[in-house]
């Protein structure tokens, strides 16, 4: 009669089927656990550090120009009056007395720029003096400049007038005009008529 303690701990396996269910499992399980893991890893789409330098935005971000060429309708383009000029970019230190500007207004204060002539002060806004920088190149064009020195200077006592838009010489066009008739003139006259010509009038 056999002992049931014995039985109890006897081997698990007790029949070759068991043996091969055993065996055929040790291989699966492994290998379904590998498979179950490499889908969870790669299902999620991650990125390594920095990978995103390389992404198009950051390309263009850097290669994207230092400055950028505007250009303006400089034809349909209205003028600015020396007020919207002086409130747009003067004021801020004309008003207040900034840096040793003088006030608008101000009369002994612009007594003795006044008499250097409105060219002058004109020229200064410009260019730049002392701690003002160059006025010229920014958004409004240099005749708007200098509306603007004429509406400060004026409120302090000047009688200046507005600058006029730069044309081109009426005077310089007219004999530019005169020496193209002059030479289609000459290239319509008769070979005898230019004979006649380069002899000059006493000649005969």
């Amino acid at each position: 009669m056999s002992d049931p303690q014995t039985e109890e701990h006897g081997a698990f396996i007790k029949t070759p089927n068991q043996l091969m269910t055993v065996v055929v499992l040790a291989f699966i399980v492994p290998i379904f656990i590998i498979v179950l893991l490499i889908s969870y890893v790669g299902g999620g789409t991650r990125s390594s550090p920095g990978s995103q330098a390389y992404s198009v935005q950051a390309i263009e971000a850097r290669i994207a120009p230092v400055a950028r060429v505007e250009l303006k309708d400089a034809a349909n383009k209205v003028a600015a009056s020396g007020e919207q000029v002086y409130k747009a970019q003067c004021a801020a230190c004309h008003n207040s007395g900034a840096a040793g500007a003088p006030k608008l207004g101000d009369a002994a204060a612009w007594a003795p720029r006044l008499k250097t002539g409105f060219e002058a002060l004109w020229q200064s806004s410009l260019k730049g003096k002392g701690a003002m920088g160059a006025q010229a190149g920014g958004e409004y064009d240099d005749v708007e400049i200098g509306k603007a020195v004429v509406y400060l200077a004026n409120a302090a006592g000047g009688k200046f007038e507005d600058p006029k838009p730069a044309t081109g010489s009426g005077k310089a066009e007219g004999d530019k005009a005169d020496k193209v008739d002059a030479s289609m003139a000459d290239a319509t006259k008769p070979s005898s008529a230019k004979a006649a010509d380069d002899k000059g009038p006493g000649s005969k």
